[in-house]
């Protein structure tokens, strides 16, 4: 059967290879042309007990024809490696009625009465809840090719998959070549034997097939995941140190550049903790040369009070911060969009920083480059936002043509000019020349107090006032260079949805599905977070309602009290609200998990409903400015 789309998970106990038979299945179908967007199932204890509905472990991938760019709605087609499993992404509602379940069924006849019974029970109720539901003896068949089948069954359904969705084996054979390599001659060829067997045993057992033909083009693309992309932009911008503490979900980064930076004459210097990383990183950039620190929102707590020093200091630094849940320990493996107020107002006094939102993967590369650059001509921080869902989901990418632009140019070495103070702040912008304190007469005294033009400790009002309205003029220089953000649909109409970071394409493609019903719905999404992009109040004056769609935490709009107390509004909503004097609707969530687009889309709805039976329109501002 030729399918546009399907969407397959595969659950599991946590330390069965789901992962990695989806990712691998996610970078099979990109090489032969398909769209794909992978969501990995990490439960958030490290080794949660076997069996578990909350400790569900695996891997979620999208595959079209077209480009796809979010996880999509309720899968169609779901292998589970036991039944209870399947439980806890039924309670997510990942699962819609005729959703294949393909389940092992050996627990059907395990030596537990209770487990037998359990199974039993799960399977009634899966076939009573409309899914269509294929018991299969993979761990048996298994037994065939390894004696642990439990580490080998992931590659066994690896080739399951190629078969159902016919698949180039060849492709898998050399992708399971390249995944094991390392491992030696023998362990390939086991897993390539299971993909096979897997192959073989769909091919018994299984009577039905799709097909899914590939994107229309011939554009060069390469497949990777949010970190790897992130890595690929510090090596691109010509950034030599990357300093950081293992933290996740950030640590694949570190782990990707460990093994390559050194090919391009950089280092991977792992700290003994969040605060020496950071610091390291702040060191070497005095030293002439912008480093990069890679953390996670715990991490960037951790690193608040060298992001000051960085601020007052105005030394360059690179700082990507990949979110997950929060407070405290949060949610480790969970994706949240926690951390905007945090990196906007963390640090201690007026502390102005650059703070940019990468909405996709080949933004996390783009972003990187881009943040080294205006670390170093706006001299101070820059922090790129992505999240556990960019970070961990594979995509095909267009390609990077490499530009001699994006690398960092040599440290200037020549003499100093003495007459030229180390903060000469240009009065328009704020700008200033950075001396580096290898070039001869570039020494300075660096410090963290408030201090003159000539970095001389000072405290009177007069100098305190002009070093704070320097930097932040800085941020003005910058917002004056940037332009309007593009809105997806018309220019003007009944709603308009906000967004920043990886919720791009879930929000987009439900705004695409409102506006296929001719619902005057559009949207827009924000990159530069601070500066804000410019035009944004004439933006929203011709839209009704203006709403943001979040995944940080928010209060109900009538608020949590019955005092008539307005609830607490999501981080961009409040930014907006602040900024713009607008009045900034919302909704937000904090699943854990990606926003799909049919919950976007009946977000949609139920506004536009609401608004229609009860709201007076908003009244523009003629000739308002942003």
């Amino acid at each position: 059967m030729v399918i546009q789309e399907h969407i397959i998970e595969i659950v599991s106990d946590s330390g069965e290879g789901a992962q990695k038979a989806g990712q691998t299945f996610g970078t099979l179908c990109a090489k032969m042309g398909n769209g794909v967007w992978t969501v990995e199932i990490i439960p958030a204890e490290i080794k949660p007990p076997a069996r578990s509905r909350a400790g569900a472990s695996g891997i979620r991938i999208r595959v079209g024809s077209e480009c796809v760019t979010n996880m999509g709605d309720a899968a169609d087609l779901a292998i589970a490696f036991n039944e209870q499993v399947l439980y806890g992404r039924i309670g997510q509602n990942a699962y819609h009625e005729g959703t294949i379940v393909l389940v092992e069924n050996k627990w059907a006849t395990d030596p537990s009465p209770e487990i037998q019974r359990a199974y039993a029970e799960a399977i009634a109720d899966f076939k009573s809840s409309g899914y269509v539901v294929h018991e299969l003896p993979m761990e048996e068949a298994c037994l065939e090719f390894t004696s642990s089948p439990r580490l080998g069954k992931n590659m066994f359904v690896l080739g399951m998959l190629c078969a159902i969705y016919e698949r180039d084996v060849s492709i898998a054979h050399d992708e399971i070549a390249h995944v094991f390599g390392s491992k030696g001659e023998q362990v390939v060829s086991v897993n390539q034997q299971l993909l096979q067997g897997g192959v073989d045993f769909a091919r018994k057992h299984l009577s039905f097939t799709y097909e899914i033909p590939p994107m229309p083009g011939d554009q060069r693309l390469v497949v990777m995941n949010g970190n790897q992309a992130v890595g690929l932009g510090v090596m691109a911008a010509g950034i030599d140190v990357v300093s950081m503490y293992p933290i996740t979900p950030a640590t694949s980064a570190s782990h990707y550049l460990a093994g390559v930076i050194e090919k391009v004459g950089g280092i991977v210097h792992q700290a003994e903790d969040e605060i020496a990383a950071i610091g390291f990183a702040l060191g070497c950039s005095y030293a002439g040369k912008t480093a990069c620190t890679i953390t996670s929102g715990p991490g960037l707590a951790l690193k608040m009070e060298f992001i000051g020093l960085a601020v007052m200091a105005e030394l360059p630094l690179v700082i990507v911060d990949v979110q997950r849940g929060g407070p405290a320990t949060g949610l480790p493996t969970k994706i949240e969009q926690a951390d905007l107020l945090a990196a906007l107002h963390g640090s201690p006094g007026d502390a102005p920083k650059i703070v940019i939102a990468a909405a996709t993967i080949e933004e996390c590369f783009h972003f990187v480059v881009t943040a080294r650059r205006l670390a170093e001509a706006f001299r101070g921080p820059v922090i790129v936002l992505t999240d556990a869902n960019l970070a961990t989901g594979v995509q095909p990418i267009p390609r990077p043509e490499l530009r001699e632009e994006w690398f960092a140019a040599p440290v200037d070495l020549a003499p100093w000019d003495q007459s030229v103070p180390p903060y000469d702040w240009d009065p328009i912008t704020g700008l200033s020349p950075r001396p580096i304190p290898g070039q001869p007469g570039g020494e300075y005294v660096l410090t963290g107090l408030t201090h003159t033009r000539d970095s001389h400790v000072a405290y009177d009002p007069e100098s305190h006032q002009e070093s704070c309205e320097m930097r932040s003029r800085k941020l003005a220089a910058l917002r004056a260079t940037l332009k309007p953000p593009a809105i997806h649909g018309d220019e003007e109409g009944d709603l308009l949805v906000v967004g920043w970071g990886s919720t791009l394409g879930a929000i987009e493609e439900a705004v695409d599905r409102a506006r296929a019903e001719g619902l005057a719905v559009s949207s827009c999404h924000l990159r530069f977070l601070s500066p804000l992009e410019p035009g944004l109040r004439k933006i929203f004056d011709r839209f009704q309602t203006v709403m943001t769609i979040e995944l940080n935490y928010s209060d109900p709009e009538e608020g949590l009290l019955s005092e008539g107390q307005a609830g607490r509004p999501p981080q961009l909503a409040a930014l907006l609200r602040g900024r713009t004097l607008r009045p900034i609707e919302f909704w937000s969530r904090v699943p854990g998990q990606p926003l799909a687009p049919g919950q976007i889309y009946n977000v949609i709805l139920e506004r536009l409903r609401r608004n229609n039976a009860t709201a007076e329109p908003i009244a523009t501002t003629a000739g308002s400015k942003a």
